[in-house]
C-alpha cells in the first residue's frame, strides 16, 4: 500500500531534489499536498519555488499551500548565503505556471488529518517546524491521524549554522520541541547522517547527462559555486534523506533515542541533544537515523529522477 504523505518544505536545493524524487515515487508514495514554509528564503519564494518544482515534474495534480510566515517566537533568519536570492540558484527555471491552492498549509495539514484514517498520514518536513507545530497545537485531534513524522533536521555532534546546531532546529527551536514532545512517532534525520549523504562528482555528472530537463536542474543546482567550495568529494543532500528514508528504510541505520530541543536564545539556540547512550532513562521520542550506504541511496535516486520530464 502506498504511504500518504503531506512534505512541509522550504525549498532550497535539496528540497528541491527531494520533492522531484517524491514526484517520482508515485508507484510507493501518495503524495497529497505541499506545504511550505519560511526558511531558506522568505515563504512567498519558497511557495513559488514549491510550485516551480511540481511544474519542472509535471505534477501539477500536487497542491502547493503557502504556510508560516516566520517562527513561533524568534525573528525569521534566511539562508540565502548559501541557496542564492531565490533559494534554487543553478536550477534556471521559469516561473511558476499556477497559483498556490487557497487556504493556509497549517489548515491544510489539520484538514487532510481529518480526513484521513488513524495513522493514515506520513508528515515530511524537510525545513522549519513552524507549520506543524501550529497544526498541532490549533488541533491535537490530528495527532493520533500521522502515522509518523520523517524529518531533516537537529545534530548529533555539531551544527551547520552555529556551533551547536542545525539549521532548521535553529530557526524555529520552540517548534522542534512542540513536534518532538507530540508524542506520535518520529524518524530524525540530522547532520549525523545527512553529512554521509554525498552526491559523488560522478554522480552529479550522471545526473547532468540523464537528458531530461529535471535533470538538467538538479545538475545545475548541485554545481552552482557555493560559499566555500565543497568541502568534500561532492555535494551533501540533506532533504532527499527523508524521501529515501520512506522509499528505502534498508539503507539506514540508527537507534531510539530521547531527543529534546534547547529553546533558549543562546550559543546553544536550536541544538537537538540526543540521548545517544540512554543516560537520562527517559524514554525515547525519536528514531535518530545516524548512517547510510550513500553510494546505494544515489544510484537508485538517478534511476528516478529518469523517470522524470
Amino acid at each position: 500500500m502506498r504511504e500518504a504523505i503531506i512534505i512541509d518544505t522550504d525549498p532550497g536545493q535539496d528540497d528541491a531534489v527531494a520533492l522531484l524524487l517524491a514526484c517520482a515515487s508515485a508507484e510507493q508514495v501518495d503524495f497529497r499536498a505541499i506545504t511550505t514554509v519560511a526558511g531558506n528564503v522568505p515563504v512567498a519564494q519558497t511557495t513559488a519555488n514549491a510550485l516551480r518544482i511540481c511544474d519542472l515534474a509535471g505534477r501539477g495534480d500536487v497542491p502547493v499551500y503557502r504556510g508560516a510566515e516566520g517562527p513561533l517566537v524568534f525573528s525569521l533568519e534566511t539562508a540565502e548565503f548559501v541557496c542564492g536570492p531565490d533559494g534554487l540558484d543553478g536550477a534556471d527555471l521559469p516561473q511558476p505556471r499556477s497559483d498556490a491552492a487557497p487556504g493556509h498549509a497549517v489548515q491544510a495539514i489539520i484538514d487532510l488529518c481529518r480526513a484521513a484514517p488513524a495513522d493514515g498520514i506520513t508528515l515530511c518536513p524537510l525545513g522549519p517546524l513552524t507549520n506543524l507545530a501550529l497544526a498541532f497545537r490549533l488541533a491535537p485531534d490530528i495527532l493520533p491521524k500521522v502515522k509518523r513524522i520523517v524529518l531533516m533536521g537537529g545534530a548529533i555532534g555539531l551544527g551547520n549554522i552555529t556551533p551547536a546546531a542545525e539549521f532548521n532546529t535553529y530557526v524555529d527551536p520552540h517548534a522542534a520541541a512542540v513536534v518532538f514532545d507530540c508524542g506520535r512517532p518520529i524518524v530524525m534525520l540530522g547532520l549525523g547522517v545527512t553529512l554521509q549523504a554525498i552526491a559523488k562528482h560522478e554522480q552529479i555528472a550522471r545526473i547532468g547527462a540523464l537528458g531530461n530537463a529535471a535533470g538538467k536542474a538538479v545538475h545545475g543546482m548541485l554545481t552552482r559555486p557555493r560559499p566555500g567550495g565543497l568541502g568534500s568529494d561532492g555535494h551533501p543532500m540533506h532533504d532527499p534523506c527523508v524521501i529515501a528514508f520512506l522509499l528505502w528504510p534498508e539503507l539506514f541505520d540508527g537507534r531510539d533515542c530521547f531527543v529534546t530541543v534547547e529553546t533558549g536564545d543562546g550559543p546553544l539556540r536550536g541544538r537537538t541533544t540526543i540521548d545517544w547512550n540512554g543516560r537520562l532513562r527517559r524514554e525515547p521520542n525519536a528514531h535518530v537515523v545516524s548512517a547510510v550506504k550513500a553510494h546505494d541511496l544515489f544510484e537508485r535516486m538517478i534511476e528516478r529522477l529518469a523517470t522524470l520530464p
